[in-house]
């Protein structure tokens, strides 16, 4: 079985899987402070959850955006299973090509967007990847990385906005009524929703007029916001 493991900024996501089958998942607080042993554990005790021994674990694959926490969780899944795993990054050798200035600098995150998009739809695609940041990956149906943009999440940029101001209040984002806010929350939720909303669709169209093919590309949405 293949243990496929995605850290990113907020959450760690792990997947056990069969072949193609995804046969469990679950979701952990990516958290820099845990040791190997623990992180460990956790993986230990998921699986025994699942029905699963840490043994049948045969191969696996770490794709991470947080520095800080890979090494330690690949020290993890040695100790849990015996197995080193694969860590995806620019010099990964994928059926995939970063055509970009800075191919080692490119997001594991957004290396994996690639190779699924090219495989899933084998034709030109952006993928819109809502998370902590939102992401725009610019991918070719032959599995060209043209590249992309990169702007601040619906959550993150909630946040900074509380926290740069003395007197907005913490707002849930539920999905605003109105684009003219009658109360504060509203105004906040309307700027950031809405905003966010119509900052995706200028910037598609914007990538879309500068296609290299004339083509229109598929869009895409993913990640925990979407």
């Amino acid at each position: 079985m293949l243990l496929a493991i995605n850290i990113n900024n907020t959450e760690t996501k792990v997947g056990l899987f069969r072949g193609d089958s995804l046969e469990s998942h679950w979701r952990l607080t990516t958290t820099p402070q845990r040791t190997p042993d623990e992180w460990a554990s956790t993986l230990t005790s998921y699986l025994a959850q699942a029905g699963r021994s840490t043994q049948e674990v045969r191969a696996a694959v770490v794709a991470s955006v947080v520095p800080p926490v890979t090494q330690g969780l690949c020290e993890a899944v040695e100790r849990a299973t015996t197995v080193v795993p694969v860590v995806v990054d620019g010099r990964s050798k994928l059926p995939i090509t970063l055509d970009v200035e800075e191919p080692l600098q490119v997001g594991a995150d957004r290396i994996l967007n690639t190779l699924a998009a090219a495989q899933l739809f084998h034709s030109d695609t952006i993928v819109v990847d809502f998370g902590t940041a939102t992401t725009f990956d610019c991918i070719t149906a032959d599995g060209h990385f043209l590249g992309g943009v990169i702007m601040p999440g619906i959550r993150t940029a909630s946040d900074a906005l509380i926290r740069g101001t003395a007197k907005l209040p913490a707002t849930d984002l539920a999905p605003p009524t109105r684009a003219i806010g009658r109360r504060t929350e509203e105004a906040i939720r309307a700027g950031v929703l809405l905003g966010t909303a119509d900052a995706v669709d200028g910037l598609v169209r914007r990538i879309k007029a500068e296609w290299p093919n004339g083509k229109a590309p598929h869009v895409i949405a993913t990640g925990g916001l979407a």
